[in-house]
């Protein structure tokens, strides 16, 4: 039956819905498995208004037109029973090919023609720009084995360690998982910290090998690592290629008769889970769901076990892959609702939802920790009279992503602005990349900092996230610093490199071992400020790119933390304080003062630039005033003459300084370039030849030439 309706979709693939439809009911009309399964179209008269999930959500024509026909039919849900349901998610390292295995299957289900664009569930313009994952995505997929139907409801998740707690999330919904491995690159990082995940809420695993036609696969080392790291039998890893289609059948198979069923009753209460939400700009919040017990209806009156507010089921529905209302969801199936809630604050996260009437007799579900900021940075915008669009434009952001932490503040430098809380460097990249793609609005982004908990004399304890405002020395008892345990997967030749570098970033190996003949993992317990300045690039250079970082919060520990600020003519910059470790205080002042130099532009007088830690200078360097030749109009005479006007400049220089203020640029507070940046090496050189062509000929006007196209004369 499912090759038929596969065959029938591809046939009717260039006609109207209309017809399509009408296809479909005449072809399979005497089968009374789809009779049960689909209802008639939704009436064209009734326009049902298609929402939107947030401003990046939007569902373009176009890509409704690329849905199966089967997207404008209702479910009838009560044709499906819990044994008939699996809930499965798709986990796996950044670029293992999750999107594009996702796509397949949908194609495989009818659920999306074929040809259609690629990574379909990815709707962010961020997501399709960088090629990752950033929101968790659930679409129901009708598939059909042995003449049986079975509703598979499929979250695709993220793969990168910043949007972990999204997986958590997702997986709380779900029976099973595919854990995909790409079969070139084998096991990494995140492979790694997705399988414990997954094991951890004892979930069946269905080991997938991917991109087996790619020339470099190795299906076999994939399998003996498998077998090593996690003790799966290699006899029972699929081999799959998402890009060609191969072996996905089977795939669909195993998920069907591996993945158990959920275990909830439909004659029990309803209970209802909360796992994720987004924001619509006319329906509100809609809430995604899993139904653990009973029939969840349109028209319920609802109760939230956490904030104690009721609420009426306005609709019901699933994605497939576009949001189709079905009146209903039945035990062990995943949707959607729509409650009327205003803002996703409302929608707490892991909530349990039952009948007003019954809410005490039903019991709340565990549900999960709330996210947590890892990372801190302030936003302010490039222009000032910007301010109020950013403002609305972080509150429409926190409206979709519940997990960025915004506070306003202001500095003397940058003005007023926000300090925004995130999961890690890149979500902090994707907010900002999302505030100048979806607002049109240009920010400036302070260093990243992390939180830190301070033990004060008299007993009290604060949290602190922004380094300026860390209490004077004098009154603080003792700082400690969060750490994260990293896992490193890495060839063995580099494996020297990354040892040194762990240990120089304060690192405290707890693991080493061999995954096979020629990849080792390592685990560091590492303070969470070395990870976010710069590790991650470090990681890369040394290893050329092999080595992959999956990191997980850990316990705070005491550390040694100083207050750095930098001073331009004895006034403090604010936005450049920063918190580090002492033994890495004058390296970290050094580099500051000798960045500030090269940006800052010559005054008609001195400028001292100071690093400061506990009053006490460190670092300085001094940009040199700009110098009037005041004897150039002395031809000789008596030398006192010279020395008086010297004198007077002296003094003219020292009241400038008094009174004259320096303006620091905003690139100071985003750029960091060094004496040796390319454009500055690269004028070097293009002047340098320019001025002797005779010598160097064509070489220099090459070079010179090369300069000019890259902006640098």
């Amino acid at each position: 039956m499912a090759k038929r309706i596969l065959t029938t979709a591809r046939v009717f693939s260039a006609l109207e819905p209309a017809r399509i439809s009408t296809a479909f009911g005449n072809k399979l009309g005497s089968s009374d498995v789809v009779k049960s399964l689909l209802r008639s179209p939704i009436s064209s008269s009734a326009n049902p208004r298609r929402f939107e999930r947030g401003s990046a959500y939007s569902t373009s024509p176009s890509r409704e037109q690329e849905a199966s026909p089967l997207a404008n039919l209702k479910f009838d849900m009560s044709a499906f029973p819990a044994e008939n349901v699996r809930n499965f998610s798709i986990i796996a390292h950044v670029d293992h090919g999750k999107s594009t295995l996702a796509d397949r299957l949908l194609e495989l289900t009818a659920t999306i023609r074929r040809g259609g664009p690629a990574q379909y569930l990815d709707k962010l313009q961020v997501e399709k720009d960088r090629g990752i994952t950033v929101k968790a995505q659930t679409v129901t997929l009708v598939h059909e084995i042995d003449s049986k139907p079975y509703l598979l409801n499929l979250i695709d998740t993220p793969g990168h360690v910043d949007f972990s707690y999204e997986v958590s999330r997702s997986l709380s919904a779900c029976q099973g998982v595919i854990l995909l491995v790409d079969a070139a690159q084998g096991i990494q990082a995140q492979t790694v910290a997705n399988f414990y995940l997954a094991f951890e809420l004892d979930l069946a695993i269905i080991p997938v090998l991917n991109k087996i036609d790619v020339p470099t696969a190795d299906p076999e080392r994939c399998k003996d690592q498998l077998q090593n790291m996690f003790d799966i039998d290699p006899d029972s890893v699929l081999q799959v290629s998402a890009k060609t289609g191969k072996n996905l059948p089977e795939l669909l198979r195993a998920v069907i008769e591996h993945v158990p069923p959920p275990r909830g009753s439909k004659d029990a209460k309803l209970q209802v889970l909360l796992f994720d939400c987004f924001f619509d700009e006319y329906r509100g919040v809609i809430c995604l769901v899993e139904v653990i017990n009973g029939v969840l209806q349109k028209g319920d009156q609802v109760i939230s076990k956490a904030s104690g507010k009721m609420y009426d089921v306005l609709q019901v529905g699933v994605f497939h892959p576009e949001p189709v209302p079905t009146g209903s969801l039945h035990t062990g199936q995943v949707g959607y609702i729509i409650t009327g809630m205003k803002t996703t604050r409302e929608a707490r996260i892991g909530d349990t939802f039952c009948r007003t009437r019954e809410e005490k007799e039903v019991e709340a579900l565990p549900g999960f920790r709330p996210a947590k900021s890892m990372v801190y940075a302030g936003l302010y915008p490039l222009d000032a009279s910007e301010f109020d669009l950013l403002r609305i434009a972080l509150e429409k952001l926190t409206l979709n992503d519940a997990s960025i932490a915004v506070a306003q503040e202001a500095t003397a430098a940058l003005g007023m602005g926000f300090r925004c809380g995130f999961l890690g460097l890149l979500h902090m990249d994707v907010v900002t990349q999302r505030l100048e793609q979806e607002y049109n609005l240009k920010v400036v982004v302070t260093p990243p900092t992390v939180p830190y908990e301070v033990h004060h004399e008299n007993g009290t304890v604060e949290t602190i996230s922004n380094p300026s405002q860390m209490p004077p020395s004098h009154e603080v008892a003792s700082i400690l610093e969060p750490t994260v345990i990293a896992t490193i997967i890495t060839p063995q030749e580099y494996v020297g490199g990354l040892l040194t570098l762990c240990s120089a970033r304060r690192g405290e190996q707890l693991e080493y071992t061999f995954i096979d003949d020629a990849r080792a993992l390592l685990k560091y317990r590492i303070p969470l400020p070395e990870i976010v300045t710069g590790f991650y690039d470090e990681l890369k250079s040394k290893s050329s790119g092999y080595a992959s970082l999956d990191y997980e919060e850990d316990k705070w520990v005491a550390a040694d933390v100083v207050q750095l600020s930098i001073r331009v003519n004895g006034e403090p910059v604010d936005a450049m304080t920063t918190l580090v470790h002492r033994s890495k205080s004058l390296r970290a002042g050094k580099d500051a003062v000798s960045r500030f130099r090269d940006i800052l532009s010559r005054q008609l007088f001195q400028i001292a630039i100071q690093a400061v830690v506990d009053n006490r200078v460190i670092a300085r360097e001094t940009l040199s005033a700009m110098r009037k030749d005041v004897l150039a109009k002395c031809y000789g005479g008596d030398v006192s003459r010279k020395r008086k006007l010297l004198e007077k400049q002296k003094e003219g220089k020292k009241r400038m300084k008094r009174v004259g203020n320096v303006e620091i640029p905003q690139e100071a507070f985003v750029g960091k370039p060094g004496r040796s940046s390319p454009s500055r090496v690269h004028l070097a050189i293009a002047v340098l030849h320019a001025s002797d062509f005779v010598h160097f000929g064509l070489r220099a006007l090459s070079l010179f030439c090369l300069a000019r196209r890259g902006g640098v004369l």
